[in-house]
């Protein structure tokens, strides 16, 4: 009732004034307005300020418009469409699905990615065959979002469907709550799914109640220059790699989940974290690096096991090379401060050694693969993405192109041959999963270790795999 009545408003002032074209008023006020939701699939404040894919696509339409971007941020998706109704908001970048009640209030521009439905239940709790199975059950999402439109028509089709709907939470809430057995369904988005599952590695899907659902930018019903050039800028994105970089930054690694190693490493971080995270702090200061990115390149090579040996002879926390060991001074792999500070310290150079033009985070995930693959193999792939006609500098164009070091058509044109191209995609695509734990982990206070150096040396030796 409320969006109807902001819609109501809305008409009323437009009927009794000539009010400029939308986009007129925009130029002349110099900002663009734009309202939408905190949630890691819209927008949030990082280490680095402002992020998360609705900004970073709408910071880029701003600029192309030559004007500043003014962003408002609501509580709850409920509020977005009435700040745009309102005129509050020039546009609603907020991760909005294209309802049929939405559509009877506000124009929707060019959907540029599209998310799957999911109906998410708790491991061990019996999954349900069937909407029917639902009856009787537990059920809360989000108020006014298009979880709830779902469930409205669904209770059309089975009478006894009921569920609550929550103004006050987000759906990351929501999906703590069934974690916590709290609730027995929520309904989530692919992209918060794929999220927050490596949170809660309990969660899965039970049924998928909507596939491909378009997500798209809202206007105000007098907006359609600034409608005809949103969607001009953003099938350019498209068509010019924009949306994909932004897609692989924020769910690039994301893709990959595997429940046993999941619970294996919230445990390790309980047991094992606490001998050397005081280690990682002073060698992440040191260097100028998260210590929690330092923590996971650790977790990732040797699953923080000082006296890990692979079958090719690294060794260490870090599992260091001899030539690397040797290169940094270091007398002792095996010892959890030389190999930490060491491991630093290699990660370090290989940030520094990138072009000048390659930017975070993607400085970061390249710095990464140099660290496993090695340095000179980087490049090599980054040259191929030229030949290519791609960008060198995107962390989502090399990714692709880091695996055809395996096919001799590639690796015989490029300067330092063959590489096992596939392995440093994998392995940042796993650091990214533990940095993104960690970082909820220690910034949530839950499972949060004490962080000593006693019994630094007292982990058993492993000969193998460095797991």
């Amino acid at each position: 009732m409320r969006l109807w009545i902001y819609a109501l408003l809305a008409a009323l002032l437009n009927t009794c004034s000539q009010t400029p074209p939308l986009l007129d008023q925009i130029r002349d006020r110099g900002e663009l307005r734009v309202v939408t939701r905190y949630a890691p699939t819209t927008y949030s404040i990082g280490p680095d300020g402002p992020q998360g894919p609705e900004f970073d696509l709408v910071a880029g339409f701003a600029e192309e418009l030559g004007v500043t971007l003014v962003l408002e941020t609501v509580d709850s998706v409920s509020e977005v469409l009435p700040r745009l109704l309102s005129g509050e908001a020039d546009l609603a970048a907020a991760g909005l699905s294209l309802t049929d009640s939405r559509r009877d209030l506000v124009d929707f521009g060019y959907p540029y990615t599209t998310v799957d439905m999911h109906l998410v239940y708790r491991l061990g709790t019996g999954r349900p065959r069937g909407i029917a199975d639902l009856i009787g059950k537990r059920i809360e999402v989000v108020a006014g979002s298009s979880h709830a439109e779902m469930l409205a028509a669904l209770a059309e089709r089975y009478p006894g469907l009921e569920w609550t709907e929550n103004a006050d939470v987000e759906v990351v809430d929501l999906l703590e709550k069934v974690a916590n057995g709290e609730i027995d369904y929520t309904v989530a988005d692919s992209t918060n799914f794929n999220i927050q599952r490596h949170f809660y590695p309990e969660l899965r899907v039970a049924l998928d109640l909507r596939v491909a659902d378009p997500i798209a930018w809202a206007f105000p019903r007098n907006g359609d220059r600034l409608l005809a050039l949103a969607d001009d800028y953003l099938i350019r994105a498209r068509r010019e790699g924009l949306l994909a970089q932004i897609e692989d930054r924020y769910y690039g690694h994301a893709e990959q989940f595997d429940y046993v190693g999941t619970r294996a490493f919230i445990r390790h971080y309980e047991s094992r974290l606490p001998h050397y995270r005081a280690l990682f702090e002073q060698a992440g200061k040191a260097y100028g690096i998260d210590w929690r990115l330092l923590a996971a390149i650790g977790y990732q090579e040797s699953h923080w096991r000082p006296q890990a040996v692979s079958p090719t002879g690294v060794r260490g926390i870090m599992m260091l090379t001899r030539a690397t060991a040797d290169y940094l001074d270091i007398k002792d792999r095996v010892d959890p401060e030389s190999s930490i500070f060491g491991g630093a310290e290699f990660f370090a150079e290989q940030l520094a050694r990138l072009p000048e033009t390659v930017l975070d985070p993607d400085r970061t995930w390249m710095a990464l693969a140099a660290y496993n693959v090695g340095f000179l193999h980087l490049m090599d792939a980054r040259h191929i993405v030229q030949w290519e006609d791609g960008d060198p500098d995107a962390w989502v164009d090399v990714s692709e192109t880091l695996p055809l070091l395996a096919r001799e058509r590639w690796y015989s044109r490029v300067e330092h041959g063959y590489a096992r191209g596939w392995e440093p995609v994998l392995y940042v695509n796993n650091v990214r999963n533990y940095y993104n734990i960690i970082c909820w982990l220690t910034e949530n206070g839950t499972h949060e270790p004490a962080g000593t150096l006693e019994a630094a040396n007292s982990e058993p030796a492993v000969t193998a795999g460095g797991s």
